[in-house]
């Protein structure tokens, strides 16, 4: 059976063709089906042009509105209200599709998507989750929030490791995910107010809670889930981004500088393109917006067709794996609590 998903066509840098192509990708090696959000006029032509006969389960949904990447995203939500961000998020909403990717206007896309699909229930803020590589290599480590939330509170850090958790748990099939909280020591009382004040919480969840990590432990396979606030989320994952295109581009250098380094660069080929691939964000497809009622997955503004293959990919996975039902059983047989303070400080977004 096909795993309908729902991709806005027209998000990216260079939409709709990196768009086109990942889709066509997609539907010919995964069980999908996949739903092109967009102009209809310039999406069936472009369409037409790579297929050439060829039959594939896409189908078009027209959008007469795009949302830009330099366009405020209150104001475009607002505004725009036939966008291929809502009406993909609509299909969503009303079952017609199991998930949405677009690597569109990061945040506009999230403003549409708690719109659209609503918050579940027990989670007061959605959070950005991406998988990030590990030196173990059997599977990655979840890192959120990666820029949904500049500001929280420690209640906003506990419902993030519950979520990352069942992330790991149901898409990664990690039995007991040991889950960190991103701080600059391994002690307790390491930290700024925030992680001092959310690491008793996280102690005290049913989870397999290992206490604070560093940045380092990112990669090194430590943890499977690390916990941090939007602001050095999104600061770790930019940096782990730039740091592993220096390393790319400084050993292609090294290995091709002279003739006995391009000798050996022939002999090491397979291994240097083992190495690219698991630096290269493209095969992660984005990040994921857990804690709304839908499969939302957030790519690069610059992906190319494999980013939007591997983004469908990690749709229908995690659609599959049933991850936010099993977060939504998660929080409504927690003890209540007290509702913390109303929280009115601001989201950050991803640019």
């Amino acid at each position: 059976m096909l795993i309908d998903i729902a991709l806005d066509a027209v998000g990216s840098d260079k939409a709709p063709e990196p768009e086109v192509r990942g889709a066509i990708l997609a539907c010919r090696s995964l069980p999908v089906r996949v739903h092109l959000v967009g102009p209809e006029p310039e999406l069936r032509d472009l369409l037409d042009e790579h297929l050439e006969n060829e039959d594939l389960p896409i189908v078009i949904h027209h959008a007469s509105e795009r949302i830009g990447m330099d366009e405020k995203a209150a104001h475009a939500v607002r505004s725009k209200k036939d966008s291929s961000m809502r009406v993909g998020l609509k299909l969503v909403r009303e079952g017609k599709v199991a998930g949405f990717v677009t690597a569109g206007n990061t945040g506009a896309a999230m403003a549409t998507a708690k719109m659209v699909l609503g918050a579940l229930p027990g989670v007061d803020r959605p959070a950005l989750a991406t998988p990030m590589p590990t030196s173990k290599g059997n599977h990655p480590c979840v890192l959120l929030d990666v820029g949904a939330n500049v500001d929280c509170k420690a209640h906003n850090l506990e419902q993030f490791a519950v979520m990352g958790e069942m992330y790991s748990r149901t898409v990664f099939k990690v039995d007991r995910p040991r889950v960190g909280l991103l701080s600059i020591g391994e002690e307790e009382t390491k930290g700024n107010d925030l992680t001092r004040e959310s690491f008793p919480l996280l102690k005290a969840l049913p989870i397999h809670f290992i206490g604070n990590v560093e940045g380092r432990d990112i990669f090194n396979g430590h943890a499977d889930v690390i916990v941090c606030d939007g602001f050095v989320g999104n600061v770790a994952l930019k940096t782990s981004e730039g740091i592993g295109r220096f390393v790319r581009d400084v050993l292609r250098e090294s290995l091709t500088r002279t003739v006995t380094a391009k000798v050996g660069a022939l002999l090491s080929r397979q291994a240097f393109n083992d190495f690219r691939r698991r630096l290269d964000y493209t095969e992660y497809g984005g990040a994921i917006l857990l804690g709304v009622r839908g499969v939302c997955i957030i790519g690069h503004g610059s992906s190319n067709d494999n980013a939007i293959y591997n983004g469908i990919r990690v749709a229908a996975e995690f659609a599959k794996a049933g991850t936010n039902a099993r977060i939504e059983q998660e929080f409504a047989s927690r003890p209540k609590r007290t509702a913390p303070a109303a929280d009115s400080s601001a989201e950050a977004t991803i640019q």
